[in-house]
């Protein structure tokens, strides 16, 4: 049991130390001993202690807070790539589609690319292990694509009828977080960050002094989805936007003495106008960024409330197995002193079901429906009001588009026709389009959706048993239950003595009845005449995106969607709008 010690003394020599009541610290650790030994030398059967320990550890963790996590040793590597900003594989971005591993990028400079390995090129074998059918799954590619740098793998590449094999040397393969960035106009650029990794910062810089030198005066800076990752990445990028010695955000927990991040004077972008876009998936150090940026009163926030997580965590390495605890040490505040942290005392199951309460409320499509206390409320630099207590409320709201999920859409995502279209239409068509279209651009702004390219996704759906239709059951349903309302406010229910009486004044004629169906029925055809539209534009746009995606990189994908994005409109408006800077005493 010497090893249970070891792992929390571990534990707590990693923490800064402070004086503070130790007294129930022992006995703790003497019982949970105590039971552990009782397990091991008296239980009826010889049970492995380590997998109790671990299941022990997770219960106990959920007792703390909805963010501190033990993860197992067989976890960790994956858990931490996504932050390290790499792994060692052979470089390429994958979809599995109809029981075929396809792949859509080799990425830049990686030992795939390097070998000419292309998107539309199918994994067809690995080592020399069938890789397609049941073995065409994400677990088998992780588990044999990856391994340590310098290893090789085999891997046979089907192209155009033919069959090669690949000898490939595994190599760090990056992770990029801003993947995409570029210039909308003369004078605006838009940078998209997707995650707050170890290489975060020096990406963004990167991009910001690209779009710099290219002539950006206004910069969109797009957070929404970004669920964080390391603080220290989200404190260096706010630093781009701020003067010298402003406080960008402080930490503060039972152990850990106030810490203050406070900004330098190596900004790129102290000046010009700057919107940052965030939604409920921009969690952490975005929340941190959106924070700074709102409180300082140096951008305007626009999109949706943020998720609300202000706990910091710290990983701790258990020297037994190499497990990690990611424990949360302290809470982070804005400027202005705002905790950010949704309130999780009601349990763990109502925390994150909080963006369903969002649904339900309206809170996606009005604004007017999130209530917070004046207890919540803070100033910013220039005297503005803001809230905390529940995640960064923008400065400018853009509800979220539900006109455009038409029930034929979620069809064709839950079977994953559109993707498969695009797949097959690349088979035929890769050549013939990039002959046509050498550049992004020419694809853009030449390539069409509409007319014989639309009937051929339409037929290539219903052929995989994807048809229209625009009745809803739900709406349907609701039909007869609305007439039931109306019919009981007809009723003289106070004056009815039998329930025949009673339904006989419910009741009404058949020709009234009929009127009152006809008439909701054709009010919901017109509405979901609407949705079809909006849902079919979508879809075209989606598919045009996917295939700019799988021809010229990842990070074409948005530029092509963006014309429908409202959010993205919304704030293109806003950074090109010089009055409403100034009305709002934003700096810029």
């Amino acid at each position: 049991m010497k090893r249970i010690y070891l792992i929390i003394a571990t534990l707590l020599f990693s923490l800064p130390v402070f004086p503070q009541n130790t007294r129930d610290l022992r006995p703790a650790m003497e019982k949970s001993n105590f039971l552990l030994q009782l397990i091991h030398y008296g239980y009826v059967d010889i049970v492995p202690l380590m997998p109790l320990v671990e299941k022990g550890t997770i219960e106990i963790l959920k007792q703390l807070d909805p963010h501190s996590q033990y993860i197992s040793p067989q976890d960790v590597e994956r858990a931490n790539e996504q932050l390290q900003g790499n792994f060692d594989g052979i470089g390429v971005s994958f979809q599995i589609v109809r029981d075929t591993i396809v792949i859509i990028e080799a990425i830049s400079g990686g030992p795939s690319e390097k070998l000419g390995i292309q998107g539309g090129d199918k994994i067809i074998t690995i080592n020399g292990m069938n890789a397609t059918g049941d073995s065409a799954r994400n677990d088998v590619v992780f588990r044999h694509l990856r391994g340590p740098k310098g290893t090789v793998v085999t891997v046979g590449i089907l192209r155009n009828g033919v069959v090669k094999d690949y000898r490939i040397v595994r190599d760090k393969i990056p992770i990029f977080s801003v993947e995409t960035f570029f210039m909308e106009n003369a004078n605006t650029g838009y940078i998209q960050v997707d995650r707050f990794s170890r290489q975060t910062a020096k990406e963004f810089k990167d991009a910001l002094q690209t779009l710099i030198k290219q002539g950006a005066e206004n910069i969109i800076l797009d957070l929404r989805g970004n669920s964080g990752g390391y603080m220290d990445q989200g404190i260096e990028m706010v630093n781009e936007f701020l003067e010298k010695d402003l406080l960008i955000v402080y930490m503060e927990g039972a152990h850990q003495p106030r810490q203050n991040s406070m900004s330098t004077s190596g900004g790129a972008f102290k000046e010009g106008r700057l919107v940052v876009l965030i939604d409920e998936g921009s969690a952490s150090a975005s929340e941190i960024v959106a924070g700074a940026i709102q409180d300082h009163d140096r951008g305007i926030i626009v999109g949706r409330r943020s998720f609300g997580k202000g706990l910091v965590q710290r990983p701790f390495r258990v020297p037994v197995d190499s497990s990690e605890i990611r424990l949360t040490i302290a809470r982070y505040y804005t400027p202005s002193g705002r905790s950010v942290q949704k309130p999780y005392n009601d349990g763990f199951e109502k925390y994150f079901a909080d963006m369903m309460e969002r649904y339900r409320h309206g809170e996606m499509v009005n604004p007017d429906s999130i209530r917070l206390p004046d207890s919540l409320k803070f100033r910013t630099s220039r005297n503005r009001i803001v809230y905390g207590g529940g995640g960064i409320m923008p400065d400018i709201f853009t509800p979220m588009d539900t006109n455009r999920i038409s029930d034929y859409y979620v069809d064709l995502r839950r079977t994953g026709t559109i993707n498969s279209f695009v797949m097959e239409y690349l088979d035929r068509e890769r050549k013939n389009l990039l002959k046509t279209y050498p550049t992004f651009e020419l694809f853009y702004e030449n390539f069409q959706t509409d007319g014989a390219f639309a009937e051929k996704f339409e037929a290539f759906a219903e052929k995989a048993g994807v048809k229209r239709n625009r009745i809803r059951m739900a709406s349907a349903e609701s039909f007869l239950n609305r007439m039931v309302t109306e019919m009981k406010k007809d009723t003289m229910l106070a004056k009815s003595e039998t329930y025949h009486e009673y339904v006989g004044q419910v009741l009404w004629s058949e020709e009234r009845m009929r009127e009152f169906l006809m008439n909701l029925a054709d009010t919901e055809d017109a509405v979901q005449q609407r949705i079809q539209e909006a849902s079919d534009s979508f879809i075209l746009l989606q598919l045009k995106a996917l295939l700019a995606r799988n021809l010229y990189g990842t990070k074409y994908y948005f530029q092509t969607i963006r014309s429908i994005d409202e959010g993205y409109q919304r704030a293109l408006k806003v950074v090109e709008d010089e009055k409403l800077f100034k009305k709002m005493n934003i700096s810029f």
